[in-house]
């Protein structure tokens, strides 16, 4: 197969991320790879050989024959590294990869599509495999996604004679937090802070007014960040939210100050541990229904290999790890991911019955480089959490702030 020439691996990280990637992986470069052993990358280096991920990812190997050689780096490291070791033809067999960086390893050449793969991707929601897609082809699947909703303090609530059903969009939002912060109450807490996770929480706001990533500054857009900006003017959010990070959001929701926080599945656990009683609703649309969310989560990618006769026992490696059964394996194992398959899915919601908020909100959601952004998004998301920034710290208004994230984004991606 033709491939385009890679691009180097310092075009997406400096030379002390490059220094940092070459020094988290010389065990791997050290070990002696045989025809019976295959190499898997993850972003889990919290995750140690005597956890259940690796017990999980080892009984897939031994299930397809072979034995599984895992190394684990931090996100960043891990995508530099990938980059780096494609230059010198060693990439491992499979990588598991956060999902807006498949676009970026896909651009280069170094991943085969799933089509040449050979793997079957119909099964798998398009809204969350749309995130591994480039130009029209596939380069991975999602093990699984998690997203964004909106817990709230049911002891608030009735407080405050609010009936969190009747929360279905904007202005019953809006309403809901006059009555929580008008019975003596905080009202609501997100993260605004100016990086990935700020634009990561402001996208269902953006895409929930009905706007698009390729026009920052359309009125639809404005209308997203005015509705923060409104609920800081009017005390429905503390100031504090310009600095939260998603940690940090939940730390003060856990005060049980807070009616509402915006936050993320991996919150479940705590969630059920709080010292007063939580629930789960969607985040709303503008105009009702369920906003579209942000996915998170990682995907499973076969890097291009030498010897392409790998690729049959790949794939059933990459199988193991995606039957309705090891998908919601992953689910629990991660807390909780949501499986990306329907037949996942509904096994997960078998005994989590509480879970079906998330599956709901999973169902809606999209990803970060869907709408063929890929490359792109980052540099329009930059821009995007910079006119957060703008606006929520009162520096310029929001029409003014989209206005000049969307020149920014113009010249970034020209």
């Amino acid at each position: 197969m033709q491939r385009p020439k890679l691009l180097t691996l310092c075009a997406i990280g400096t030379a002390a991320a490059c220094a940092t990637a070459l020094a988290g992986c010389s065990s791997a470069d050290d070990a002696t790879e045989t025809a019976d052993t295959y190499t898997w990358w993850d972003p889990y280096p919290q995750h140690e050989d005597s956890s259940g991920w690796a017990e999980r990812v080892n009984a897939c190997g031994e299930e397809a024959g072979v034995a599984i050689e895992r190394t684990a780096y931090d996100t960043t490291a891990l995508t530099n590294q990938a980059l780096l070791a494609a230059q010198e033809n060693a990439s491992p067999d499979v990588i598991l990869l956060d999902n807006p960086a498949v676009s970026t390893l896909a651009d280069t050449g170094m991943l085969t599509t799933m089509d040449e793969f050979g793997f079957d991707t119909s099964e798998f929601d398009e809204n969350l495999l749309a995130a591994g897609v480039l130009d029209g082809s596939a380069y991975g699947i999602p093990i699984g996604a998690n997203t964004l909703a909106l817990y709230y303090n049911q002891e608030i609530l009735d407080d405050a004679g609010v009936d969190p059903e009747s929360i279905t969009d904007w202005a019953s939002l809006t309403e809901a937090l006059e009555e929580v912060t008008g019975a003596g109450h905080d009202g609501i807490t997100f993260s605004g802070i100016g990086t990935e996770e700020g634009s990561f929480q402001f996208l269902p706001w953006f895409w929930g007014s009905g706007a698009d990533l390729g026009e920052l500054d359309s009125p639809d857009a404005v209308e997203a960040l005015e509705l923060w900006t409104g609920w800081l003017d009017e005390g429905h959010a503390p100031n504090s939210v310009i600095t939260n990070s998603q940690n940090t959001v939940w730390e003060e929701f856990l005060t049980g100050d807070f009616a509402f926080a915006e936050n993320g599945t991996w919150q479940v656990d705590s969630a059920a541990g709080a010292d007063f009683p939580v629930g789960v609703i969607p985040l709303p649309g503008r105009d009702g229904g369920v906003a579209p969310t942000p996915t998170g989560g990682e995907f499973i990618v076969a890097p291009v290999q030498s010897d392409d006769a790998r690729y049959e026992v790949t794939a059933r490696i990459v199988e193991c790890m995606t039957t309705p059964e090891g998908l919601v394996d992953t689910a629990t194992t991660f807390a909780y991911y949501v499986p990306p398959t329907t037949a996942g899915q509904e096994a997960l919601l078998t005994d989590n019955e509480e879970l079906e908020p998330w599956v709901d909100a999973v169902r809606n959601a999209k990803g970060r480089t869907s709408d063929d952004l890929g490359t792109d998004y980052p540099l329009i998301s930059e821009a995007l959490w910079g006119a957060v920034q703008n606006a929520l710290s009162g520096s310029m208004d929001a029409e003014e702030a989209l206005a000049q994230a969307q020149t920014e984004a113009e010249a970034a991606t020209d």
